[in-house]
């Protein structure tokens, strides 16, 4: 026996319902390791710029003492 078209509407919007719970999970999935990678890059960054400041600090302060040598002479 064949269905009617209309016997088959509501299996088949079950079917796209279960469908978009899937993708759902899995964008849920891809945008939580999103804002995992996001939050490495972000303490990346940050330690990146603790340690050119750092850097950069120590530089100055030789600088700094070398020209108080200089003048001194």
């Amino acid at each position: 026996m064949v269905k009617e078209p209309e016997s088959m509407i509501i299996p088949l919007l079950r079917e796209i319902r279960s469908e978009i719970g899937e993708v759902r999970e899995r964008l849920d999935k891809l945008e939580s390791g999103q804002k995992t990678i996001r939050q490495a890059l972000t303490a990346d960054t940050m330690m990146t710029k603790f340690v050119t400041g750092d850097f950069e600090e120590r530089i100055f302060e030789l600088e700094r003492k070398v020209e108080t040598l200089l003048k001194a002479k």
